[in-house]
């Protein structure tokens, strides 16, 4: 005999524009999986929904993890004098045209206006001048998650481009010498490496140009990756400050000699574009596809019930859930009213990272149905097989998986040029790689000729480059290095 299924809600479900319209699936994916809410009154900020901000939650545990190993965490006020900020005459004017000012106390004038935070070097400067008294006190190194605000004037988008940055993560470290900062920049670069190896996240490293250095800086170092549109995003910087803001705020140490020397400084930040380019890179046409290990849902059961059976199909999926919950992973049983298919696709969307199935026959059999949300197929695997080492072993053959898939992606949309005019088709879709001799004006017949800009020159090529590093530079023929051209966020 058939048995008959029990009769359930049926849900209209209405599909994600595909992936390949980029900025369509991106602003309804946000909304439809419950990351971002874009209705905030005021333009560029956005409210975070729970299921959002416990994926945040899940990304920034392992940025503090990574931190906490040899960084303490700090907080520093939101409000900048316009004393302090002030104070550095080149940072400041990197940020002239973005700081929104306070200049009232209720209805009374403030003497002097204070800045919301666009970075925290004048906030923290002048504290580390207090901190700082001997070589001894060094290295110094703190950072904090804060929000910080700039007033963006182009297209805003959620957690991509933002006039207030909710998630800030900025390191600050003062150290005795060029030398030792240096070692700093170094050590920096592997803390992001390995975040983003954990997410599967593929990244270049570039060595900014002076002029798009970050302000007050000796060098920048930073992290790009390219988002599905082509176009790259900027997903961390790293910058050696050398003794440029020690002067400015006088920050000194006595040496064992009993001389006082400038100290040496280096800040390095990430934001919440760590998240946009997780759920960009890896998302599908479906909806979220994310790493086991930051699924706000790793686990979704999905009761599939026939009248007579429903009671025994329960018991065995609130057995699968309190097993899985007892090991410590997040699980959701969904036993709602709607239909499995409708539950297949709330949970795709919401990147649930292994799904469970279970009717009578996995009852019968002592199974299950499994399935991973970065493929498209299912398998049945008994009970006994759902071990803590074996889920394990899932979540890294997933990732692994992911960030070969996305390394592959961003692979082909990299490619070499040594003849200027073929690039302007190309940077609407990926990144050219040229030798370049890092001169401005070199740059602006790049930018007038391709609507794109440079990058910077590559700090490590393995894996996108297997040429030569030194060569003609595509513009003027003289000495060349590596570098990227691209249109960016």
């Amino acid at each position: 005999m058939v048995q008959e299924k029990v009769k359930v809600r049926e849900k209209k479900v209405e599909s994600l524009p595909p992936k390949e319209n980029f900025s369509e699936w991106y602003h309804e994916l946000i909304q439809r999986a419950e990351l971002m809410d874009v209705r905030y009154p005021v333009k560029g900020l956005y409210v975070w929904f729970p299921f959002g901000f416990k994926l945040r939650q899940l990304v920034y545990g392992k940025l503090r993890e990574i931190m906490d190993r040899d960084h303490n965490e700090v907080y520093f006020p939101t409000l900048i004098p316009e004393t302090e900020l002030g104070k550095e005459g080149e940072h400041i004017k990197g940020f002239e045209d973005e700081v929104y000012w306070v200049t009232h106390g209720g209805l009374d004038e403030l003497d002097i206006k204070l800045a919301l935070r666009p970075t925290s070097e004048t906030a923290m400067y002048p504290m580390f001048k207090l901190w700082i008294r001997s070589h001894s006190d060094m290295p110094l190194r703190v950072y904090q998650i804060v929000n910080i605000f700039r007033y963006e004037t182009k297209h805003t988008r959620p957690m991509i481009r933002l006039r207030e940055i909710t998630s800030f993560k900025e390191a600050h470290t003062v150290h005795r010498n060029f030398e030792e900062a240096e070692e700093q920049v170094k050590m920096a670069i592997n803390l992001y490496k390995e975040f983003y190896d954990f997410l599967g996240i593929p990244y270049m490293v570039f060595k900014r140009p002076e002029w798009d250095k970050f302000p007050g800086a000796a060098y920048t170092i930073a992290f790009d990756t390219i988002m599905p549109d082509g176009k790259t995003m900027q997903i961390g910087t790293v910058h050696h400050l050398a003794d440029n803001f020690a002067k400015t705020f006088d920050i000194k140490y006595e040496t064992p000699e009993g001389d006082h020397n400038l100290t040496h400084q280096t800040c390095y930040g990430i934001s919440e574009r760590c998240v946009a380019a997780l759920i960009s890179i890896h998302g599908d046409d479906q909806g979220l596809v994310l790493p086991f290990e930051v699924s706000p849902v790793q686990f979704v059961i999905i009761p599939v019930l026939y009248k007579g059976k429903e009671e025994a199909v329960m018991e065995k999926a609130r057995g699968i859930e309190r097993k899985l919950k007892e090991m410590g992973y997040r699980v959701v049983l969904d036993d709602s009213d709607d239909r499995p298919g409708s539950k297949y696709y709330k949970w795709e969307l919401k990147g649930a990272a292994i799904r469970i199935e279970i009717g009578p026959k996995e009852v019968e059999e002592n199974e299950v149905t499994i399935s991973f949300r970065d493929e498209k197929k299912k398998s049945r695997i008994n009970s006994t097989e759902i071990t803590k080492e074996n889920i394990e072993r899932w979540a890294t053959e997933m990732k692994g998986r992911m960030r070969n898939k996305a390394f592959e992606e961003m692979r082909a949309r990299v490619k070499y040029f040594d003849v200027i005019d073929d690039i302007k088709d190309w940077v609407e879709k990926g990144v050219a790689l040229v030798h370049f001799c890092m001169s401005e004006d070199c740059a602006e017949t790049i930018e007038k000729d391709t609507s794109a800009g440079i990058l910077g020159s590559f700090e490590e090529a393995e894996g996108w480059f297997e040429g030569e590093y030194v060569g003609e530079c595509i513009v003027c023929g003289g000495r060349g290095v590596l570098s990227a051209i691209s249109k960016a966020y």
